[in-house]
């Protein structure tokens, strides 16, 4: 059963699950409108506050309502025009989809962080990987194969005590926390909606280009499913005309296999 709220709201339309995505929460997606549903802490609560306060300075959804109840958040959202990048006809062009996760990257890092009242900074960042960590909600399985094991770091606290003891110098700009293709839409050639904002704030932008590498570079060499042989997601700093820092960019692909 559904708050009484949002039952009124989606008039007795029915859902479908939808399947793409790791966010740990369950997505339902109707008609007009998309359900989220997830433990009510207070990554939930951030995540529809800054899809509140991005509203009019980036392409998100926005937000119908967000009710909790039973220990639970379910935030009613837009529907998101066009299709994920990470959708087979959107594949078939990698170019295309590079250069689209370079626009994404552009489009974020130059909203106006004046204001805005989230961090995704170091102190934040480390400060909650570590409570993954302290209530072992790590899933290491889940993680690059080179991550931990023979050659890589023993577990998770290993990686959480080399990642604080090599803080890398920060940058400050707006960033998304988890730009992977599930949570960028096209249409019609054209960027047209951000999702998944639960992790964005004041940060430094590596972190964006470190998912936003693997993320291509997983969907395009047979990871998913889909090939394109000779691809380089490098590529995608020559859109940027960016010159990127490969320790930098390692320290924070390490940072996320702790979310």
């Amino acid at each position: 059963m559904l708050p009484e709220k949002l039952e009124k709201l989606l008039g007795g339309a029915t859902g479908s699950m939808d399947t793409v995505g790791q966010s740990g929460a369950s997505v339902w997606l109707y008609p007009e409108a998309v359900l989220k549903i997830s433990r009510d802490d207070d990554a939930a609560r951030r995540e529809a506050g800054i899809m509140t306060w991005l509203r009019g300075k980036l392409p998100v959804p926005e937000v119908l309502a967000c009710e909790r109840e039973g220990g639970y958040q379910y935030l009613l959202m837009t529907r998101l025009p066009g299709k994920m990048l990470c959708h087979g006809d959107v594949l078939a062009d990698p170019r295309l989809v590079t250069g689209l996760m370079a626009q994404a990257l552009e489009t974020v890092g130059a909203v106006d962080i004046a204001g805005c009242p989230y961090m995704a900074d170091l102190d934040t960042e480390l400060a909650l990987a570590r409570e993954h960590v302290e209530r072992g909600e790590v899933d290491a399985a889940n993680t690059d194969p080179a991550t931990f094991g023979p050659g890589g770091f023993r577990d998770p606290a290993h990686l959480l005590a080399w990642l604080e003891d090599n803080r890398p110098e920060e940058e400050r700009r707006f960033t998304h926390g988890d730009m992977c293709l599930p949570n960028i839409f096209t249409e019609n050639g054209r960027l047209s909606g951000l999702l998944d904002l639960g992790g964005a704030g004041i940060g430094d932008p590596c972190r964006d280009y470190a998912i936003a590498r693997r993320s291509l570079h997983d969907n395009l060499d047979g990871h998913y499913g889909h090939t394109c042989p000779g691809f380089d997601a490098n590529t995608l700093f020559d859109m940027l005309n960016l010159t990127p820092n490969p320790d930098k960019l390692r320290y924070y692909a390490l940072l996320d296999e702790l979310f």
